[in-house]
């Protein structure tokens, strides 16, 4: 899934707004999600590295994995140090999250698979006796009319 961050400073208020969206249909992002922050504490969070600021973002509907959390405090920190006041866009892709992956070419088979092959049954397997095995058991439900509950005895 493809997401977009965005990083809003609000100079009158001293808040960072931190956008999340994610993409509902290829090149169309849907809003998920913000959460606003004091800048000067997020400023003073920073110097102590990305697991101090990380603990400061993280909240319940706001939880990043270790390898966007690293691409965030990145962005952040060059946003935060310049004192932009313009939108700062991070795209993430999961498939980053896959190590190894990104240039992998997946083989596609050229064999053709018989769907209608595979939805038949094969009756020649079972034996007559196998068939009277399997519904020799009675599953009709046993109720008694004492029986007030709504289970099975």
């Amino acid at each position: 899934m493809k997401q977009k961050f965005a990083f809003e400073i609000d100079a009158k208020k001293g808040r960072l707004k931190i956008s999340e969206s994610a993409e509902s249909d290829p090149g169309t992002f849907v809003p998920l999600h913000f959460e606003e922050y004091d800048v000067e504490a997020l400023k003073s969070v920073l110097g102590k590295g990305q697991a101090a600021m990380m603990e400061m973002v993280r909240r319940k509907n706001f939880f990043p994995p270790n390898i966007l959390a690293t691409k965030l405090f990145a962005a952040l920190s060059g946003y935060l140090e310049e004192g932009n006041e313009e939108v700062l866009v991070v795209d993430f892709d999961d498939t980053e999250t896959l190590e190894g992956l990104e240039g992998l070419e997946i083989e596609e088979e050229d064999e053709d698979v018989d769907l209608d092959g595979l939805l038949t049954s094969d009756d020649e397997d079972l034996s007559e006796d196998d068939i009277k095995e399997i519904d020799s058991d009675d599953d009709t439900p046993k109720f008694h009319i004492d029986d007030d509950s709504e289970q099975e005895n």
